[in-house]
């Protein structure tokens, strides 16, 4: 999908870019397939504001995506490539041979007319969803299971696509898009090829009003802010931090401070994203 440049025919518009929607094939999003968003504007179940900076945009309507790909031994032929608000890759819309119809995340080079399937019998085309064991060696993959039948969680961004490195018995090791290599059972099912719509990174919204459209409220500096809304507040003018290192607005180092709990599959992790 390539991308439009506008005129400056404003300050906004001067530098503003966005899609052309060239393999969009069909306007239309399939009725049977859709659910409710309720919007949550970054609160929690008590009304706390639990993700900052959230709230407002244009109302949407879930997709269903279809992450499991557990239609094994059914072939699918592609009907229609959609546009997806809720995601930054394109969904596909997927005519199955027993009448189901279901959504996929389209990779690039798949387009109307194609036929894909998923399971042992597979063939290594994109769109195609197998196990890992059976998948060769540096075949590029995106929506990638971390547990067999729970679905694909990785690599599913727009432009995305992970490269099978080596399999090693009961894992295979890949190679992520953030540079992290980390092994995988070899039972876990993974989809062939890059997600699509690969200039979505390159999209430059040009003005602030488009940012709030996709449901961003704005951010303040703590700077800016009283002494008792953030620990950089206060002062007569524009004063420095006044402490050790930058804060969060509860206290905590902003930076070099690690955060993360750990996890049971961190042992599966080789290699960590970075230098």
């Amino acid at each position: 999908m390539g991308l439009k440049v506008y005129k400056p025919t404003s300050p906004g518009r001067r530098g503003m870019s966005g899609s052309t929607f060239e393999e969009i094939t069909k306007s239309k999003p399939e009725k049977s397939l859709l659910l409710p968003r309720k919007k949550k504007a970054g609160r929690n179940t008590r009304g706390k504001v639990t993700v900052r900076h959230r709230g407002g945009g244009a109302k949407r309507r879930l997709r269903i995506i279809d992450f499991k790909r557990d239609k094994v031994g059914v072939p699918g032929r592609v009907t229609a490539i959609e546009y997806d608000p809720n995601r930054s890759a394109n969904i596909a819309l997927i005519y199955y041979a027993d009448g189901e119809k279901r959504y996929i995340l389209a990779p690039l080079g798949l387009s109307v007319g194609d036929t894909i399937n998923s399971g042992s019998e597979a063939e290594i085309r994109p769109g195609n969803a197998l196990p890992l064991k059976l998948i060769p060696s540096g075949t590029l993959l995106h929506n990638i299971e971390l547990e067999p039948g729970k679905g694909g969680q990785l690599v599913r961004t727009a432009g995305g696509a992970a490269q099978l490195m080596v399999k090693e018995g009961e894992y295979a090791l890949v190679r992520l898009p953030s540079g992290e290599m980390r092994r995988i059972r070899s039972d876990c099912l993974a989809t062939i090829g890059q997600v699509g719509n690969i200039d979505h990174q390159g999209i430059k919204l040009g003005k602030a009003g488009r940012k709030r459209w996709l449901g961003w409220r704005p951010t303040v500096r703590g700077s800016a802010m009283s002494p008792r809304d953030h620990p950089h507040g206060g002062g007569e003018g524009r004063t420095p931090i006044g402490m050790p290192g930058p804060k969060t607005p509860w206290g905590k180092p902003a930076m070099g401070y690690r955060t993360r709990k750990p996890k049971p599959s961190d042992k599966l992790i080789v290699k960590r994203r970075g230098k």
